[in-house]
Order: structure tokens, then C-alpha cells, then sequence
């Protein structure tokens, strides 16, 4: 694990109590295909997060109520996705053993992909919710089976295509939306999630190019066309009563937005998640 004492994520600490949160930072983007960056995502998220407040109106919580962890980002080596990830799956299963929740930090979406997985050696009823402009239901791109335009594909895979719900959804190809229609994967967010969730404990992935390019343009495929950070939390005070196993916040690009509001964005979307996972778990 790579030393970031001096940015962690707003109030956390370097330890914590069962169940609590617990951020890890995944700082790869080996599988980029547009624009590349996403690995500097972790460290702009931290050091975005001291311009917040630790109270969040709309939940009425505050990070100082309760404990939640930022251990640092893994150390990922260059060039080999395999190794990457198989880091990252280990780091996950280590948080859970702890009887903790992980909160990975992207880094490139394809690290979704372990983490769902470790998430699913401890809950084999998972169902994943994810929050995205594209499908990312590709069987392959570019030759490769395993990358960003694949990454709910392998999910799939893993958990059954009828255990996702894709939410924000605006882009892919014509075969994407096929299979996305046939397994009633992408839903709009004035349907009955809940009903669809049931009791099933819940992963989630938030790409952060849900939100317009408006107001989020440090991201790898903007599109346009996306929410605003309101339509965001609607979705989260909708569904804050679900039983919440893992989250990830991805694809943030920082140096795309030498503004610094999208990295402020995506912070502001890790507070309130991290708040939400508290909540989930009393």
C-alpha cells in the first residue's frame, strides 16, 4: 500500500470498527481507450475532499458521528491488467474478512470487476446497481475480454445478467442495448427499484460520467445528455434502505477539468455514499 497520511479522505482514519467503510484506492487505467487518467483519480478525490463540509443536509449525517477508514491506494503494477486486479480482489476479500465494507476509489472502471467478485465470495445473492452513461456490455473490445467497455459483461458472467440494474443508461452499441432490453437490465429511475432489489445485498458502481459533462467533465467518455448531482442523490435517498455490501466510484480524470469541480464532485459523491453505507448499517 502506497503512504497517503497527508491526503486522506477528508475525516477518516487508519482504522475502524466492524462494518465500518473502508476506502482503498485503485489507481489503474491500463485498458483506457479514449482518454486516459483515471489512475490519478484516487489522489484527486482526497485532496478535493478537505473543500467539504463533513455534514450532509440531505442525509442529516456527518462523517465525525461515526468511523470509517481510508487505508491508501494499492501499489498496481504497469502493464499486467491480471496482476492488477488480482491485487485489487485480494485487497477486497482482506476488508471483508475484517467484517468491513469496501469502498474502492477508481481508477478505470474494469477495476469494478474484481471487487464485485470478492464482494461475491462473501455474499452469492449479490445484485449490482450500477450508475453509468454506457452499458459496458461489450463480450470484447479491441481484442480484449477484459477492459472498461466489458466490465458489466464479466460482471454478468459472474452474477447473472438478471441480478443487474443499470440506471443513467445513454450510450452503446446496437447489440449492447439488445442484450440489455432482453435481460431488462436498464431501467429508468422512476420504476419500482426496490421491488427489484428485494432483501439481495446490494453492490454498487457509480462511473462518474453519469453526470453531464456539464458538470463533470474530468472523465474518461463524457457523454452527453447525464444527470445532475440532485438526480444523483435522488437515487440514493431512494434506495439508502437497501442492505449495501460494496461500493466503487470510478472513472474520474482530474487533469481533464483543470477546474477541480468534477474532482469536487466526485468527492462530494464519496462523502455521501460513505454516509449512506453507515446509515445501511445502523
Amino acid at each position: 500500500m502506497s503512504d497517503l497520511l497527508q491526503y486522506r479522505f477528508l475525516s477518516a482514519s487508519s482504522s475502524g470498527d466492524r462494518g465500518c467503510p473502508v476506502l482503498l484506492g485503485c489507481p489503474y487505467d491500463g485498458t483506457s481507450s479514449f482518454r486516459s487518467g483515471a489512475r490519478f483519480g484516487p489522489l484527486a478525490i482526497r485532496q478535493a475532499s478537505v473543500g467539504l463540509e463533513t455534514y450532509s443536509p440531505d442525509l442529516d449525517m456527518d462523517l465525525g458521528e461515526g468511523r470509517f477508514e481510508d487505508i491508501g491506494d494499492l501499489e498496481l503494477p504497469m502493464g499486467d491488467c491480471g496482476k492488477a486486479l488480482e491485487m485489487i480482489a485480494r485487497q477486497v476479500r482482506s476488508i471483508l474478512d475484517q467484517g468491513k465494507l469496501p469502498f474502492c476509489l477508481g481508477g478505470e472502471h474494469t477495476i469494478s470487476i474484481p471487487a464485485a467478485a470478492g464482494v461475491q465470495e462473501h455474499h452469492p445473492a449479490l445484485k449490482v446497481v450500477q450508475l453509468d452513461a454506457h452499458l459496458d456490455l461489450r463480450q470484447e473490445y479491441l481484442g480484449e475480454e477484459i477492459c472498461h467497455a466489458t466490465v458489466m459483461r464479466r460482471i454478468g458472467d459472474m452474477v447473472g445478467m438478471q441480478n443487474i440494474l443499470q440506471l443513467g443508461i445513454r450510450s452503446g452499441t446496437r447489440e449492447e442495448w439488445r442484450l440489455g432490453r432482453d435481460h431488462r437490465t436498464i431501467k429508468d429511475v422512476n420504476e419500482d427499484i426496490l421491488h427489484w432489489i428485494g432483501d439481495s445485498p446490494v453492490y454498487l458502481t457509480v462511473d462518474l460520467d453519469v453526470f453531464d459533462p456539464g458538470v463533470m467533465g474530468g472523465v474518461g467518455t463524457p457523454e452527453p445528455g447525464g444527470w445532475t448531482y440532485s438526480d444523483f442523490l435522488k437515487v440514493i435517498l431512494k434506495l439508502q434502505s437497501v442492505e449495501w455490501v460494496g461500493v466503487d466510484v470510478v472513472e474520474l480524470s482530474p487533469h481533464y477539468d483543470p477546474s477541480g469541480a468534477s474532482a469536487i464532485l466526485a468527492a462530494k459523491v464519496v462523502r455521501d455514499m460513505i454516509l449512506t453505507l453507515r446509515k445501511a448499517t445502523g
